[in-house]
């Protein structure tokens, strides 16, 4: 790629444990010859989404071209963090020839698009194309989408209840900013839950919009690189609740980290993991944790109350085996001594 062509970005967002990481791993693993470059940018202080594409690390996406961005949104730390890290990101040798930013799974992809704009970097690099991911059973069930007729039925029992939740917000503002929407876990949605998902989908896009089935993170990349949308030039076009605002907030959410002492039994770690995200109302947990008797180290995913945990890799001496989670719920929902009780004690 010539110096003078600008370089192609592709933005991946979408709802808290819709299967960002998968996405990107699954890419990462077959760039087709691409020399690919990730940005991380998490929602707390445990950098596990960073901590697992790095072990996924290839020649044409090396660990030092994966970088992680943990302190807060990065459309809020435009020129403390987000410019600083695209700069290095290019002045790599040899240069990354596609840069792939996975957001946080609250982060509204607009405003992030609007740091294109930046001075520093707008006639160096373009917004390829920006994906969203929606998880089918989630959005089936109508979790993350606004549901009409359950509106209007709760309108008529109480007054004062509002429908326009953060939550929904989220899902729409993202479904709008998106050139592609990808359907994942369409396993556990069933082919019902896939076509319902589907035509919520495309009733919250604000135009005619491609949305794919895609199981497990897999997807060919030419359906999802090399879009060409210029996303920073199409603004108008993509419309979102906050137009208007010359920032936004994220204090709808809170994040929590929990230290957890070893466990003895993983599968009793879970089942209250899905206690407290039931009881709670608890979005999603992430982390780690230390086994008794087990080297290596136990990675814990969580999206409300399903749970999946696995061993991902032997624990390093500097880490002390100590096991940590990220707690995200919206704020009115957060308890830190209820979460510490259910996770710990």
């Amino acid at each position: 790629m010539s110096t003078l062509e600008k370089l192609p970005v592709t933005v991946i967002t979408g709802f808290l444990g819709s299967g960002k990481t998968t996405l990107i791993r699954n890419l990462m693993q077959n760039p087709q010859g691409k020399r690919l470059a990730i940005v991380v940018n998490e929602f707390g202080d445990v950098g596990v989404d960073g901590e697992i594409l790095k072990s996924c690390a290839i020649p044409d996406c090396p660990e030092e071209n994966i970088m992680e961005l943990s302190n807060g949104c990065i459309c809020c730390t435009v020129a403390d963090d987000f410019i600083p890290t695209i700069e290095a990101l290019m002045a790599l040798e040899p240069r990354p020839e596609h840069i792939v930013i996975e957001t946080s799974g609250l982060a509204l992809p607009k405003p992030l698009l609007k740091a294109f704009d930046w001075p520093d970097i707008r006639s160096k690099i373009t917004v390829d194309g920006v994906i969203a991911l929606a998880d089918a059973e989630a959005v089936a069930d109508g979790r993350f989408a606004t549901n009409v007729a359950a509106v209007d039925a709760q309108r008529e029992a109480d007054d004062s209840l509002d429908h326009e939740t953060p939550l929904s917000e989220v899902f729409e503002d993202q479904v709008s900013c998106a050139d592609i929407v990808l359907l994942t876990k369409p396993d556990l949605a069933g082919p019902e839950g896939v076509a319902k998902a589907k035509a919520m989908v495309l009733a919250e896009a604000p135009r005619v919009l491609p949305v794919v089935e895609v199981a497990e993170g897999v997807v060919d990349p030419r359906v999802i690189l090399g879009l060409e949308a210029a996303a920073e030039d199409d603004m108008n076009n993509r419309p979102s609740h906050h137009d208007g605002h010359h920032d936004h907030e994220h204090d709808d959410f809170e994040s929590v980290v929990i230290d957890l002492p070893e466990q003895a039994d993983p599968a009793a770690l879970a089942a209250r993991i899905e206690k407290m995200a039931k009881e709670q109302n608890i979005l999603r947990v992430k982390g780690y944790a230390a086994v008794e008797g087990k080297p290596m180290r136990l990675l814990v995913q969580a999206v409300g109350a399903r749970v999946r945990h696995q061993f991902d890799r032997p624990w390093k001496p500097e880490e002390g085996r100590q096991g940590r989670m990220v707690v995200i719920a919206e704020h009115d929902d957060v308890n830190v001594e209820a979460i510490r009780a259910a996770l710990v004690d």
